[in-house]
Order: C-alpha cells, then sequence, then structure tokens
C-alpha cells in the first residue's frame, strides 16, 4: 500500500499544475519539455521555479516519512524508488514526466541527509561554475552512493542510492548528448516561448 501511495505522490506533476494554473501554459510545449524546476525558471521565472522546486522535494520527503511510519527502512527504500518512478514517469502525464533530482533529494533528505546535503553542495558548485544544471545533478547523483558510504554503515542504504542514481543519469541521457554536441541550455539562459 505505501509503495502505491508513493508512486501516487510522485506522479503528481506540480511544474505542469504550477505552470498551467499560474500562467495558462502547458510547460512540456516549451524548453526542454520537462515539468522539473529548471524549465520552470527558464520559461516563467524564479517564483514560480521555487514552488516547484520545494513541491517536487516535498513529494519525496512525504512518501518516504509515510512508508517509514508503516514499514520500516526497506518499505521506505521502496517508496522512495516509488515517489522518483512516479515523478519520472506520471500516471497523470501518459506516463512522462521529469528527471527525479528534486523528488530524489527529497527521498535522501529523509533517508541519508548528510550525504544529500554534501551531494547537494557539489550541485551548486558545478552550476555555479558551469551554469550546467544537468551537469550538476548528474555529478550529484554520481556522488551520492560514495558519500552514503563514507556516512553511513549501510549496504542496503548503499544499493538504493546506486539505483537511484542510475535513474537521474538515465534520465539525463537527452542532456548528456546536448551537452557532448555544446547546445544544452545554460541556467539563467532565457528560452524564447
Amino acid at each position: 500500500m505505501a509503495i502505491i501511495g508513493a508512486y501516487l505522490i510522485g506522479s503528481i506533476p506540480i511544474g505542469y499544475l504550477v505552470v498551467a494554473k499560474w500562467h495558462g501554459l502547458d510547460i512540456r510545449k516549451y524548453g526542454s519539455g520537462n515539468i522539473g524546476f529548471t524549465n520552470v525558471f527558464r520559461i516563467v521565472g524564479f517564483p514560480s521555479g521555487l514552488v516547484v522546486l520545494i513541491g517536487d522535494i516535498g513529494k519525496g520527503v512525504l512518501a518516504v516519512l509515510l512508508a517509514k511510519g508503516l514499514g520500516g527502512e526497506l518499505t521506505a527504500m521502496l517508496a522512495g524508488l516509488a515517489v522518483i518512478a512516479g515523478h519520472n514517469w506520471s500516471l497523470f502525464l501518459n506516463f512522462s514526466g521529469g528527471r527525479g533530482v528534486a523528488t530524489g533529494a527529497g527521498v535522501f533528505l529523509a533517508l541519508a541527509p548528510k550525504a544529500i546535503m554534501l551531494s547537494a553542495l557539489i550541485w551548486i558548485v558545478t552550476i555555479a561554475l558551469t551554469r550546467y544544471v544537468s551537469l550538476g545533478s548528474i555529478l550529484g547523483a554520481v556522488c551520492l552512493p560514495v558519500l552514503i558510504l563514507g556516512f553511513y554503515d549501510s549496504w542496503l542504504l548503499f544499493i538504493f542510492g546506486l539505483l537511484a542514481a542510475t535513474f537521474v543519469v538515465y534520465r539525463h541521457i537527452p542532456n548528456i548528448k546536448r551537452l557532448i554536441n555544446g547546445s544544452e541550455f545554460k541556467f539563467g539562459e532565457k528560452i524564447r516561448r
């Protein structure tokens, strides 16, 4: 039950809903077509982007805390995977969605706060140096399992971190291709609607 609930929580397309309600647009038709914070920020600005970021992180935290209360650590990790999957392949958007970075951050904020804080720092520094959010997301995700090993004595949590990082990298394949060919959007770069 906790797993299905987590998937449904993850499926709530906050970016899509915020942009549709406040700006009358379908965010999937603009920029990268993604429903996450970065694309929302680029297309309609920081206030809406910030609401989406907080909402997507909140989905991850909520799903994991509810699952922890119902069934312990393993249930919480499975719910964490389910909420990320729901965000990436939303039931309400014909199984399309975001990249899972913010929702995944929320999951690990509830499960491994020390590791995700350092991972977030890697994300911020990478963006500050390169202005590529996608590169920051990929590097932060790849470092997460290593950070988990450094802070926590749990092989199960490490494997979960590895699986979540793989999800993030997989969802960023289009971004990786654009990074390689030099056509990836930079943070702060406005895209015409």
